[in-house]
Formats: structure tokens, C-alpha cells, sequence
């Protein structure tokens, strides 16, 4: 759990003029102050108060360890959001950078960018064979379902690619929750307005240049309920 020495939560003093969003790999239990799920593998801090990656809105992210230079910055500038990984080091009494967070298809990106470096194109490679593996094709078909019965103005790629995303395995995003799991309508409403959230508002961009979340959510929440009401009740 990220700690100062005396044991409380702490934070780096940000250096630049817009800081740069930060998540903390814990070292000890912890819960989420807004869902009450406890010892997510990474963990963001608001106010002093823990929160996990879904109620922050970074699920969606993809992890990018700290080493390759070049990929790293890639990535970064390809990723709408963006997140700087950091652990604290007790040895040392300071926090250090363990990576990105960073959006898919920008490190998918950056990697093609990079496919000049053998270690990139095995890296990618991979990752290709991790996530075909990892998905669950008959939930995912079933979560695009209820998306489409829910809100049928939604266009069958787009439900696809929600129920693609929420429902990757280990990824611990809504369509992995018992909930989710059980196609509960407030789980698939939750990963549809996610979706519109990142991909048809302003809101990755308010983050990054420093808005709080919740004036964030605040400022795209009349967009989020136009679009849908749009496919909830699609025009005839």
C-alpha cells in the first residue's frame, strides 16, 4: 500500500504544471471507499481516500511495464488517458515508477511502431495470444444480447466491443463481477455508459488536463444521458 513512513497515505508533490494521473500498486489490504471491493492489484487516491481502477474510470486501461524507453513514450502520446503506475520502496523511502497505464490501441500503436525491434514484435505476439485466450466468447455474446435488448438503438459493433471489453477474464471490469456475470441490467447499463463515457465525451481529455473526476462526470453527464436515451429509444 502506498505509505509514508509513518504508515498514512501520501501522495508525491506533483512538479509540473498539469501533474500527471497517478494509480498506486498497494502493498498491503485495502477496500474502495465508493464500491467496497477490496485489494485491487492497482489503486487510485482522491482526497486521501482509496479508490479501485472501475470507480475511477481507468479499468479500461492496459498495463505497460516501466523499461522500454521508446514504447513507453509512444504509448503515452498515442493514450487519450494516461496513468503513471508508482510503488512506494521502503529500502529506498520513496515512490517509484513501475510503469503505464495506458489505452489499448495506443500501445497497440506504439508496438507497431516499433515492430523494427524484434523483443516489440514477440512482445506483441503475446499479448495476441493472451487475449484471444482470455476471452469468453459465449458471455461476451450473451452481454452483447442484453446490451442490444437494453438499448437497441446500439449498433451491434459497438455492443460487441462493450461486451468484448467489460467481459475480458481477469480483468476484474464490471462484466466480471457476480453481477456482471449474471447479465444483471444495472451491470450492462454500467458498461455502456462507460463506453460512452471514454468514446463519445470530452472525458479522458478533462482528466488529462486535470479536471477532479466527479466535476469531471459532472460536466459530460448531459452528453452520457443523450446518447442514451438515443438507444434506448431509437428513432423509428
Amino acid at each position: 500500500m502506498p505509505t509514508g513512513p509513518g504508515g498514512t497515505y501520501s501522495r508525491p508533490v506533483p512538479t509540473a504544471k498539469t501533474p500527471d494521473l497517478v494509480v498506486y500498486l498497494p502493498r498491503r489490504s485495502w477496500t474502495c471507499t465508493e464500491c467496497g471491493d477490496r485489494d485491487g492489484w492497482l489503486m487510485s487516491l482522491e482526497d486521501g481516500q482509496p479508490f479501485c481502477l472501475d470507480c475511477v474510470d481507468m479499468a479500461h486501461l492496459v498495463f505497460l511495464p516501466a523499461g522500454d524507453a521508446a514504447l513507453s513514450r509512444r504509448a503515452r502520446k498515442a493514450s487519450s488517458l494516461s496513468a503513471v503506475v508508482i510503488e512506494f520502496s521502503r529500502s529506498r523511502k520513496r515512490y517509484e515508477r513501475q510503469g503505464l497505464l495506458v489505452e489499448e490501441d495506443a500501445l497497440a500503436l506504439a508496438e507497431e511502431q516499433c515492430l523494427s525491434d524484434e523483443a516489440a514484435r514477440l512482445r506483441r505476439r503475446e499479448r495476441d495470444g493472451e487475449r484471444r485466450a482470455a476471452q469468453d466468447v459465449v458471455f461476451v455474446d450473451e452481454f452483447a444480447s442484453s446490451i442490444v435488448r437494453l438499448f437497441p438503438g446500439c449498433p451491434p459493433q459497438r455492443a460487441a466491443a462493450i461486451a468484448a471489453h467489460a467481459g475480458l477474464r481477469g480483468s476484474g471490469r464490471i462484466g466480471r463481477s457476480a453481477a456482471g456475470r449474471a447479465l444483471d441490467e444495472e451491470a450492462v447499463t454500467l458498461a455502456v455508459i462507460a463506453s460512452i463515457r471514454h468514446e463519445d465525451t470530452e472525458y479522458d481529455a478533462l482528466l488529462m488536463s486535470g479536471v477532479a473526476r466527479a466535476d469531471a462526470r459532472d460536466r459530460v453527464r448531459a452528453a452520457v444521458d443523450e446518447a442514451l436515451e438515443a438507444w434506448r429509444h431509437p428513432a423509428r
